[in-house]
C-alpha cells in the first residue's frame, strides 16, 4: 500500500508508471511501487515533482542514489515539499536539488520512525518461547537435585585454570579416556545428571568443530570427547548437560573485539553442540557479562542467542553464571540461576527461585597433578553443608569432579564419590516451584532521562538505571514518599516492569523499607496505573499486560525510614 506523501499541496496523488519503473531499475531490492521511495506527479498542476514516501526501510543514502539516477533519467521540472516552491530545474543545480531531497528523504525517515520501531516491536514479540511450559523444565531441573560438573579440557594439560591459548592442540590427549567410568561414579554418588567443559575460556573445542577453531580435529587422535560424554551418560540412565564459555582467547572473543564473525563463530558451534550430540537438558554459559570477561550482553547479543539456542532445543535450559553481576532473587538472562560457591556466591536462605550452585570437589576446577594425594572436601561438607540445605532452597548442586590428563577420574575422587552415595539417597522431588518472569530482553530503561521527586547531596536518580545493581536512588532524608519517572524518549511496547530494593546490602537495611509501591504509564493524558503492591520483595519481576508509552512513573510509599531504589527495568519480554 503506498503510503502518504508529503506535499504542499496536502493531496495524495499518484507517481506516473514511467517514474515507477525508475524506481524499480534503480533500487536492486524493490520488487513494486509499494516498497521504496518513489518520485511522484503534482496531477493539478501538471508539473512533476519530488514527494518521498517511505514504505519500507531504506537509509537516505539509497534514497539518494535512487534521485541520482532518476535526475539523469528523467526530465524533472520542479521540487515539491513543504516550505519550497515549485521551482525549475533550468533554474535549480544539481547540488541544489540534491540538497532539497536529502532534506525531504531526512524528514520523511523521521516521519516513519515511531511506526517503524512499533512494527519491529511487533515482530519481536511474536517471537515464542516453545516446547515444554518453562515452569515444569525448571521443576523437572531442580527436581534432579545433584549432578557431575567435569572440567576437562586444555587447562588438564597445564596444571592451570584457565588454558594457555598459545598450545598445540596435539597438547591435548587423554590416552585413556573413560567417559564410562565417569558416569559410573556419578551414579555411585546419587548424582542424576553431568555437565562437561565443551569449550572453556581458552577456547579450545574438545569436540571436532567444523569452524575455524581449534579442536580435537586438528589432533593426531581426534578423539570427540563430547560423544564419548553424552554416550556413556545417557547408557548409565543420567541426563546430559554442556558447558560453553562465549569467552575465547583463540579466537579474540573479548571485550571490544567481537564482531559479526565471531558472533557467528559462537552460532556455528552451539549449533554443532545442539544439533549433533541429541538432546541436552542444559546448557552453562560462562565468561559472558562477568566481571572478569567484560563481555556484555550486547556485545555478543545475549536475545540473539538465546533465541537461537531455543530453535535448536525448545526444552534446553539456559544457566548463564551471571550472578555477580544480578540479584540473587530475579532471573535475568537465565532460566535457572546460577550460584558459583568458590567465587563466594551463597543462595540466599529463603530464595524460591530456581537455581543451580556450583563448587569444586578439589581445590580447582581443573586437575592438577597435586591432586592425587591432594585435599578432597568432606562427605559432611558435601551433604550436610551444601546438598541438603541447598535443596531445601529450590537449587540443585553440581559438585566439580575434574577428570585427569589421561582422561579418568583417579581413585581419590572415585572413592568420595562413592563415599557421598553411602550417605545421601535421592529423596525424590522438591517442593513446587512458584513461576519467575525470566528477563531475557535488554532494560528499555537503562539510561534514559529519569527525573526524581528529592534529589539527596551526591545521589541522583541515574542511579536507578545506570545498569549497576550495586548504587541506588534514595528519598531525602525525613521523605517517606516519593516518585521516580523515566523517559523512554519514543513510545515503547512493554510488557515487564521491575524494581530492586538494596535489602541486606549494609547493616542497617535488613529489611525492605518500602509500604507500597505503583507502577504507572502516561497515556498522554494522565497517569495509569499499571501495577503495584504492598512491601515487594528485595527484587519483584512483574508481567504486566502490553502497552505502549514513552513515558513511565514508579511511586513509592515509605516506612520511617528512607528507601533506596537500586534499579528499576522496563522491559519487552516474549509472550
Amino acid at each position: 500500500m503506498i503510503g502518504d506523501f508529503v506535499a504542499e499541496s496536502g493531496h495524495i496523488a499518484r507517481p506516473p508508471d514511467s517514474l515507477i519503473g525508475c524506481a524499480c531499475d534503480c533500487l536492486p531490492s524493490a520488487q513494486s511501487q509499494d516498497q521504496k521511495f518513489l518520485l511522484d506527479f503534482d496531477w493539478d498542476s501538471g508539473e512533476k515533482g519530488i514527494y518521498l514516501a517511505v514504505l519500507e526501510s531504506e537509509d537516505v543514502n539509497t534514497i539518494l542514489v535512487y534521485l541520482a539516477k532518476a535526475w539523469d533519467s528523467q526530465e524533472l521540472y520542479g521540487l515539491s515539499h513543504p516550505g519550497f516552491e515549485h521551482r525549475s530545474n533550468k533554474m535549480m543545480t544539481r547540488r541544489e536539488f540534491f540538497r532539497l531531497a536529502a532534506q525531504s528523504a531526512t524528514t520523511a525517515m523521521l516521519a516513519r520512525n515511531h511506526s517503524a520501531a512499533a512494527e519491529q516491536n511487533e515482530v519481536h514479540r511474536v517471537t515464542p518461547r516453545r516446547g515444554r511450559p518453562l515452569l515444569d523444565l525448571q521443576q523437572w531441573f531442580v527436581d534432579l537435585r545433584f549432578g557431575m560438573f567435569v572440567h576437562f579440557n586444555m587447562a588438564t594439560f597445564q596444571d592451570r585454570e584457565w588454558g594457555d591459548p598459545t598450545a598445540p592442540p596435539d597438547l591435548f590427549h587423554p590416552a585413556a579416556l573413560d567417559t564410562d567410568q565417569w558416569a559410573a561414579a556419578a551414579q555411585s554418588a546419587g548424582m542424576t545428571w553431568g555437565c562437561l567443559t565443551t569449550r572453556h575460556h581458552d577456547g579450545f573445542c574438545i569436540w571436532p568443530t567444523k569452524t575455524w577453531a581449534a579442536s580435537v580435529g586438528q589432533t593426531s587422535h581426534s578423539t570427540d570427547v563430547v560423544r564419548a560424554y553424552v554416550n556413556s551418560f545417557r547408557r548409565t540412565g543420567l541426563r546430559v548437560g554442556l558447558y560453553y564459555s562465549i569467552l575465547s582467547l583463540r579466537d579474540d572473543i573479548r571485550h571490544f573485539n567481537i564482531t559479526p564473525a565471531k558472533v557467528k563463530l559462537i552460532r556455528d558451534q552451539l549449533t554443532e553442540l545442539l544439533t549433533g550430540y541429541g538432546e541436552v537438558d542444559i546448557l552453562i554459559t560462562d565468561g559472558w557479562d562477568a566481571p572478569w570477561s567484560r563481555i556484555t550482553y550486547e556485545e555478543a547479543p545475549f536475545q540473539e542467542i538465546y533465541e537461537h539456542i531455543k530453535n535448536l532445543q525448545p526444552n534446553c535450559l539456559l544457566c548463564d553464571l551471571n550472578a555477580s553481576q544480578y540479584p540473587s532473587g530475579g532471573l535475568y538472562y537465565s532460566d535457572v540461576k546460577a550460584f558459583e560457591q568458590n567465587a563466594g556466591q551463597k543462595v540466599p536462605e529463603d530464595s524460591d527461585v530456581p537455581a543451580l550452585s556450583c563448587v569444586t570437589l578439589t581445590d580447582g576446577w581443573f586437575w592438577k597433578q597435586r591432586d592425587a594425594n591432594g585435599h578432597l572436601k568432606a562427605v559432611t561438607t558435601v551433604v550436610d553443608e551444601w546438598l541438603e540445605p541447598l535443596n531445601r532452597r529450590h537449587c540443585n548442586l553440581i559438585l566439580n569432579a575434574p577428570p585427569t590428563r589421561e582422561g579418568r577420574l583417579a581413585p581419590n575422587i572415585v572413592s568420595r564419590l562413592e563415599e557421598i552415595g553411602k550417605v545421601w539417597k535421592h529423596p525424590g522431588p522438591m517442593a513446587k516451584l512458584s513461576e519467575h518472569v525470566v528477563i531475557t530482553t535488554r532494560n528499555l530503561a537503562k539510561g534514559k532521562p529519569i527525573h526524581a521527586s528529592s534529589y539527596p547531596d551526591t545521589v541522583g536518580p541515574d542511579q536507578a538505571n545506570d545498569g549497576d545493581f550495586g548504587s541506588s536512588w534514595c528519598l531525602d532524608e525525613g521523605q517517606t514518599s516519593g516518585w521516580l519517572e523515566l523517559d523512554l524518549r519514543k513510545q515503547e511496547s512493554f510488557n515487564v516492569v521491575s524494581l530492586v530494593e538494596p535489602v541486606g546490602r549494609w547493616d542497617d537495611y535488613p529489611q525492605s523499607r518500602i509500604r507500597s509501591y505503583r507502577f504507572q504509564r502516561w497515556n498522554g493524558a494522565r497517569w495509569i496505573t499499571l501495577t503495584g503492591g504492598e512491601t515487594p520483595a528485595p527484587t519483584t519481576i512483574l508481567r504486566i499486560p502490553r502497552v505502549s508509552s514513552q513515558r513511565v512513573r514508579l511511586l513509592l510509599e515509605g516506612s520511617k525510614e528512607m528507601p533506596h531504589i537500586a534499579e528499576i527495568g522496563v522491559y519487552d519480554e516474549p509472550a
